[in-house]
Formats: structure tokens, C-alpha cells, sequence
């Protein structure tokens, strides 16, 4: 499931290979990953154009596209949500392919684009693909990202404090709401509490300045952890979110419940 290193990684290839490319075909004809945009009207705004910028905070990632014929004036940002499934791929006119996004387990063979719901082609011969078995990603026409809260792998201490300083919700709650913090998802929230040794149905207002300092040297190490390890499906508490396992650090079991609609794992003994 994309979580913020895994739209980082696909926001990488966009930025890598696919900036500065003659937009000449658009395939926008899937009308729920591109709702509201009826077919062809996303078409309409990009054809002729090009990408000159691959932007993301928190799970969103937009682009911000060229004038038309040199103008200066800019065109729409386009925005790709990968929801809970869903990959960016760059495809070469020699047949190579690079990829970002969400991690399968069993990998995708080269040129497998059966699940393609929206693509741009280029003036060179080269594509770039949004891969959604699922089908819950999302593109459109200047996204509201302004609604979105401060980065979670740049959030500094203070905006954390003040993050954490409204309300009464539960902590685990808090940071999976994208308004709130923008990029957590559930491994990663389970992951920086257990790192922080915080109990993920304490309520916000119960938390000390110096547990919510705590919770944010969890959450930038599991940022991090998870941008070096390819995915959040490399974080060290994942292996430990099922029956009968034990915390990786102290050996006690780890308990399973529900905070904030999510699955959720913590450990026995450190995280009471």
C-alpha cells in the first residue's frame, strides 16, 4: 500500500526520466480514476504541453506542466494519486522500463501494462504509465494539495506540538490524518510509535511535550528507514504484525487492535 516512500520512488522516475517531453497523446478514458474529468478533458489541458516540475507532499504527487507553444504561462499541475495499489512506469522507445510506487510482491514483468489507467505519450516514442490493479488511484487537474498538512519526513518538532496539541483523538488516529500530517499510513504510524514506545490509543492530550518530542524522532527515523529500505515493506516492525510474534526489541508479544478504523500492532511491554 503507497505510503510516502513509495509515492516518493514513483515521484523519483517522473523527475528522472519523464520532465521536458512533448506531451502528443493522453489516454484519460477511465472515468473513476479520473473523476471528476469527464474523458478528454484532461487530454484537452495537456496536449502540446510538457512536465517541468514532479512535486510531492506526504501520498500526493503532482506535476506542474509547461505554457503552450513557449507561452510563459503555465499550464495545470497534474496530479497522481497512486492510492492503494497502484505504480508509475516510464517506458523507453528501446523497450526499457523504470518504475515507482507501490511494491508487489511478485514484481511486474517488462511491458506488462494490463492494468494501465492513464498514460501520456511523448513526441520521442516514450510513455509514462499509471499501473492500478486495484483501481482506487486518482488523477486530476490541479489537485487540493493545499489541504494537505506538513510533510511527515520534513515536520519539524514544533509542528508536531502543535499537530499533537489539538483535540482528544488517539495518537495513532492523529497521525493518519493526511490534514493533520500528510504521508503516514498505517505501517508507518505502527512503526513510529513502536519506535517512540507510545501506545497507539493514548489520546493527543494526554501526551507530553516530551513523548510528542519522542513521537517525532520515531517518525523521521521510520521515514527514513523506509526511503533507504525501498518501501515501508522494510520496516522492522512489519515482520512482528502478526499472531503469536514478539517485539523485535524486548521479545514480548505483540498485541493486536483497532485504533482509528486500522489493524494495529504494539508491543506488550513497551508500548502500554
Amino acid at each position: 500500500m503507497p505510503e510516502l516512500p513509495e509515492v516518493e520512488s514513483a515521484r523519483a522516475v517522473v523527475q528522472r526520466h519523464a520532465l521536458g517531453r512533448l506531451i502528443v497523446d493522453v489516454d484519460d478514458a477511465d472515468t473513476y480514476v479520473c473523476r471528476p474529468h469527464p474523458p478528454g478533458e484532461i487530454r484537452a489541458a495537456l496536449l502540446g504541453r510538457r512536465l517541468t516540475e514532479a512535486n510531492r507532499r506526504g501520498k500526493s504527487m503532482w506535476c506542474e506542466t509547461s505554457g503552450l507553444r513557449g507561452s510563459r504561462v503555465a499550464g495545470p499541475a497534474l496530479g497522481i494519486h497512486l492510492g492503494m495499489s497502484g505504480k508509475v512506469v516510464f517506458a523507453g522507445e528501446d523497450g526499457r522500463e523504470v518504475d515507482g510506487g507501490d511494491y508487489w510482491r511478485r514484481g511486474r514483468a517488462r511491458g506488462d501494462h494490463r492494468f494501465t489507467r492513464f498514460s501520456l505519450g511523448f513526441e520521442d516514442g516514450t510513455s509514462l504509465l499509471l499501473l492500478d490493479p486495484r483501481r482506487l488511484g486518482r488523477v486530476r487537474l490541479d489537485p487540493p494539495v493545499e489541504r494537505l498538512g506538513p510533510d511527515a519526513g520534513e515536520i519539524t518538532p514544533a509542528q508536531l506540538r502543535a499537530v499533537m496539541a489539538r483535540g482528544a483523538a488517539p495518537v495513532k488516529a492523529r497521525l493518519l490524518d493526511q490534514e493533520a500530517i500528510a504521508g503516514v499510513g498505517n505501517l508507518l504510524a505502527d512503526q513510529a510509535l513502536w519506535l517512540a514506545e507510545l501506545n497507539p490509543a493514548r489520546t493527543v492530550d494526554g501526551l507530553s511535550r516530551a513523548e510528542v518530542d519522542r513521537l517525532h524522532r520515531g517518525l523521521r527515523a521510520a521515514v527514513a528507514a523506509a526511503l533507504a529500505g525501498g518501501g515501508v515493506h522494510a520496516l522492522s516492525v512489519v515482520p512482528a504484525r502478526r499472531a503469536d510474534a514478539v517485539c523485535p526489541r524486548c521479545g514480548a508479544p505483540m498485541l493486536r487492535g483497532t485504533v482509528g478504523g486500522r489493524t494495529t500492532w504494539w508491543c506488550s511491554r513497551e508500548q502500554p
